[in-house]
Order: structure tokens, then sequence, then C-alpha cells
């Protein structure tokens, strides 16, 4: 029974640990998203500069520890490994939780949200589970006790984590689950199909007694039931304020707003163009690489000038940096505002492009990978 426990909780631990890791390695710069809120949280901003990295550190050590438990390998240094990581991460779902300090842990990536609770929930399991291996790590067997086979494996192991944190960080993730993938319908996603519900609230005023000094809360609904508004010892004290009462449907995309300069709103004009437009996302244009802004400028030049095709840039930045971006540039692309949010969930590059088309995404690229003018023409722009 013990034999079977052990084994059961091995594999599980092991298989869990490696797929959270390649789940995140294979959004790094997502990961790295994440991380800055917590470091907001904890008061590290000296950290935010160094979060992609670190976020590609910890999804390689995810990996390596699950593959050398699955292995059997160093089961001391391992399963202490393990130890520290799950208690690390039960204290920051915790308090991610008891706080809501951050809403969405990363702990799958975008793949399989998870809320603060849930998390937390998660991790004691799993504390559970690798209290009971570090135990009894003494009867853990490895699938060869050669050490040169060891470290031959733990070099492949390490060598394969990184190349593809590396990979997909400078390209684009290889699983795209964010709203923005590949043919998608953007305006579809940014309404409430028809039968969705949208949120419910109640409004609740904070009413006092002018006489009695008597406080109370009630609802809207309440307010008009009982009549209490035509006693005239009862008044209103601040600001109604709103209360969800039922959570309704979500649209995915519900915080894109696409505005000039002069804060004119062109998210459904620039978002529906029933042509082909070229979407360049930078979303904060002082950290962007410039030789990928260059290249991509240049695309956007030839593209209308030879098919007429619309080419915007989307950026986060302020308007009096933009236009002197623009400028020190030569940018070609008509400049947009919006959020960072939804910037950073476009395309995970800075600069990246979509291509999109009647609104939906036809494709999108990295600075790194993105195709040349001849190619794009020949895949797109002269059919």
């Amino acid at each position: 029974m013990k034999k079977a426990a052990l084994n059961f909780f091995r594999i599980f631990v092991g298989i869990l640990f490696i797929f959270s890791g390649l789940i995140k390695a294979n959004d790094p710069l997502g990961f790295g998203y994440k991380l800055q809120e917590y470091f907001e949280v904890f008061h590290m901003p000296f950290l935010s500069g160094m979060a992609t990295g670190i976020a590609i550190l910890l999804c390689v050590f995810e990996i390596v520890l699950g593959a050398l438990l699955l292995f059997g390998f160093w089961r001391k240094q391992v399963t202490t490994g393990l130890l520290v990581v799950i208690i690390f991460f039960t204290f920051l779902t915790f308090v991610s939780a008891a706080f809501k300090v951050v809403t969405s842990c990363g702990c799958f990536g975008d793949a399989i949200p998870l809320t603060p609770w849930q998390s937390f929930t998660k991790d004691l399991v799993l504390l559970g589970m690798i209290i009971y291996l570090f135990k009894n790590r003494d009867r853990i067997n490895p699938v060869t006790e050669s050490a040169r086979w060891q470290s031959a494996l733990f070099a492949i192991v390490l060598t394969f984590s990184l190349m593809f944190s590396q990979f997909t960080y400078s390209r684009l993730p290889i699983l795209d689950f964010l709203p923005y993938k590949v043919g998608a319908s953007l305006p579809d996603l940014m309404k409430i199909p028809a039968g969705g519900t949208p949120d419910e609230y109640l409004i609740m005023y904070n009413m006092k007694n002018k006489e009695t000094g008597e406080t109370k809360v009630m609802s809207d609904k309440d307010y008009l039931k009982t009549e209490i508004w035509k006693d005239d010892n009862w008044e209103i004290i601040g600001e109604p304020e709103s209360k969800l009462i039922k959570k309704g449907y979500e649209p995915k995309i519900k915080d894109l707003q696409i505005t000039d300069a002069s804060g004119t709103d062109y998210t459904k004009e620039l978002i529906e163009n029933p042509y082909y437009n070229l979407v360049i996302v930078a979303y904060n244009l002082k950290d962007s690489n410039e030789e990928g802004i260059a290249k991509l400028n240049a695309l956007a030049l030839n593209a209308t000038e030879q098919f007429n095709i619309r080419s915007i840039m989307l950026t986060s930045s302020s308007a009096q940096d933009a236009d002197a971006y623009s400028k020190r540039m030569k940018l070609f692309s008509e400049v947009f505002y919006a959020d960072a949010v939804p910037l950073k969930s476009m395309v995970r590059a800075n600069p990246g492009v979509l291509l999109l088309k009647n609104g939906v995404v036809i494709n999108k690229w990295h600075y790194n990978n993105v195709p040349s003018f001849d190619e794009l023409t020949k895949m797109y722009f002269a059919k």
C-alpha cells in the first residue's frame, strides 16, 4: 500500500510539475507579466525588469524537478527542492486569495485559469503529497544507478527546457490560449452573444434616520417597495453603491478601446475593417526593440504603397512620447492608443504585428520572425 501511494504521488507530482512548467514556458513573457504583478504587490519593483528572465528560470526549474522526480535521481535534493517550492507557492497563493491582491495565480498560464482559492487548494494537496515523498525519499528507486546516465538525462532535460523557453520567448507561444489567437473574430469576442445575460447588480443605499440616528443599508428594490422615500426622516448618506448579485456572461475581450491622441474612439472602425490591415503592437515604446520597429515600419510602407493596406500602430505610451518616437523613427503607420493590458495579450512581443481582415486575426508574428514583404504578398496580399 505504501509503495503504491509512493509511486502514485511521485508520478502525479512529477507529471504535474512538468506540465505546469511547460505551459508557462510556452508563454514566458506572459508568465513574466504575472510575476510583475506579484513584485508590485510585495513592493519589489526593482525585480520587474528581470521578470521574464526569472520566469524562464522558474519554468526550467519546475520541468527539471518534475523530470528528476520521475527518474528517481538525487532524491534527497529533489524532494527538498520540491518542498521548498511548494511551501513558497502555497504561501503566495494564500496571500493572493486572502487579500485579493492577484486575481489569477498563473499556475498553468492562460491555459487553465484558476482563482486564488482554487490555486491555494491545489497547492495544499500538492504540499501533502510532497511531504509524503520527502519523508519516504529513501524508498524512491532511480530508473538507473549509472551516474553517467543520470548526468546525461539531466543535461537533456535542462537543455530542452532552456531551448524551448528561449524559442517561445523569441518567437511566439506555440499554443496560443489568449483571445487574440489566429482565427479569432475580435468583434464577436467583444460582444455578449444572443442568449447571454449581462451581470446583474443591485443599487445599495446607505440610509440614516435624522431623528433617531438609526442607519441601515437597503437595495433599490426595497427602497421603492417599502416607500421609505416618502418618509422625510430618512435620507440617503453618501453615494449609492453597486452590488453584483449574479455573474453574467463576460466577453473574452472586454477591455479593448482604441483611441487617437484626442481621445476619439476608433475601436469599431479599426477592428471591423473589411480589408487587410496591419496592426503593429508596441505596448511600451520605451522598451520596444528598435530594429523590430524599423523592420515592421518598412513592411507597413511597402504594404500601403503597393496594395493600399492600412497600417496602424497601437501603444499604451503617452501621446507626447509616441509623437516624439514617431518622428525619431520616421514611422509610417498611424498611431493609436489603448491600455497596456489588452496590447500585451494581442501579441507576446514588443513589437509584434497582427494581420487582420474583417475583424479576424489572419496571422500574427513576433518581430523576430515576421515574413518579408514578398512572402506576405505571395501568402495574402496578391490573392
